[in-house]
């Protein structure tokens, strides 16, 4: 594997990071301090990443976006991963790629729009009470005539205070498997704003304030069978198709954060003295320094061979959820030796690190637990020996 980038990628790069720099962190103390991304902020701020050519760039040139390989958009997810989730996710915004499965006119009212920055949209598929087990989900789509009526319940549902419209994933019928009965699923396009279908606050959490989660509620609401995104029980099928890649999005901007945090900790290092010399110089520092950079490598490759690999159109579930596994632990793990090495200053809210701490957290529970991930590195590896 060739592991130089070419001068493209290190444009984007910079592109990127500089952009992060001077337009992302002078807010982040306002985000962290008051938990809101001001509507008028975002507004400005999205405008600038438009003109800078780097809003949705996770989408293909077809449609309007970058058209990034895979590996190019993980070394972009980067960059913007050491900034306030609120702020790169918001204002830098990257619609799913799930939208590529918008056809004939749904193409024009979602897809186009969201890719322009027109639009906004959120992914509800998480319930009360049903988390990881997605087939066991409660919301209800029945078919009547050429119409479906939803009822049921979404939570944990990120910026959906923030979308314009839901892609709605919803039970609409059964089929029996050997386990016994399971649901069929299905995706659906849903604007905010129509009868029957209510956002509501979420819950407070610890992690990436400013970037709300909120519940969805549908009592019969309508849906014309045009608002369908892909085919009728066919849900899965569109998610796995377009979703896969969410997981290196995930990894990626856990490395940038580990990278930054890991920036602190050895520059204080330096700049710390105590007993007559740098604590660098004490083997306490500089092993966990070492240990640091060592996981952060190891979460690095495995995330970019997958990017790699995705692109080769090689890269297996087992290659995704080691790199989503490796690099949500190992910026737990740095986020916390850089705050030991810190002391006490490494508490404080004068620097990112206590935010990073917070934020780490949520990272191995969200877009698949790390049981989930471990679960299906074990089954890739027994399954072929029959177990």
């Amino acid at each position: 594997m060739d592991f130089k980038l070419s001068e493209e990628q290190d444009m984007i790069i910079k592109t990127t990071r500089d952009f992060v720099i001077n337009e992302l962190y002078p807010h982040e103390t306002e985000i962290e301090n008051t938990g809101v991304l001001r509507p008028e902020l975002r507004k400005e701020i999205k405008a600038k990443a438009i003109a800078a050519g780097l809003y949705a760039a996770n989408m293909p040139a077809e449609a309007g976006g970058a058209g990034l390989d895979t590996l190019t958009w993980v070394l972009y997810e980067k960059e913007l991963g050491r900034a306030n989730y609120a702020l790169h996710w918001n204002c830098v915004a990257r619609p799913s790629n799930i939208l590529m499965a918008c056809v004939g006119e749904q193409r024009e009212k979602y897809l186009f729009p969201a890719v322009q920055g027109k639009m906004v949209d959120c992914l509800a598929m998480t319930e009360p009470g049903v988390g990881s087990d997605v087939r066991g989900m409660k919301c209800f789509a029945k078919q009547d005539g050429d119409n479906f009526i939803v009822n049921g319940t979404k939570h944990f549902i990120s910026h959906a205070d923030e979308a314009t419209f839901t892609i709605l994933f919803a039970a609409t019928g059964e089929e029996d498997t050997p386990r016994g009965k399971k649901k069929l699923i299905t995706a659906f396009l849903v604007d905010k704003g129509i009868k029957g279908f209510t956002v509501r606050d979420g819950y407070k959490n610890v992690s990436h304030r400013g970037y709300n989660n909120c519940i969805l509620e549908f009592n019969d609401c309508r849906l014309h069978k045009s608002q369908i995104l892909g085919e009728l029980h066919k849900g899965f099928e569109v998610a796995n198709e377009w979703l896969g890649a969410t997981r290196l999005q995930v990894a990626s901007t856990c490395i940038g954060r580990a990278e930054r945090a890991m920036e602190h900790a050895t520059q204080y290092a330096v700049d710390r003295h105590q007993f007559g010399q740098q604590i660098g110089k004490f083997q306490g520092v500089s092993f966990k320094l070492a240990d640091m950079a060592m996981e952060l490598k190891a979460a690095e490759l495995l995330t970019l061979e997958a990017a790699w690999k995705f692109d080769q159109k090689t890269v297996t579930d087992m290659d995704m959820a080691m790199a989503k596994l490796k690099a949500t632990e190992v910026l737990a793990f740095i986020a916390d030796e850089a705050i030991q090495i810190h002391g006490g200053m490494g508490l404080m809210s004068d620097l990112p690190l206590e935010r990073i701490w917070r934020d780490a957290r949520v990272e191995r529970i969200w877009e698949g637990t790390s049981e989930i991930q471990r679960h299906i590195i074990s089954r890739a590896l027994l399954r072929p020996l029959g177990g």
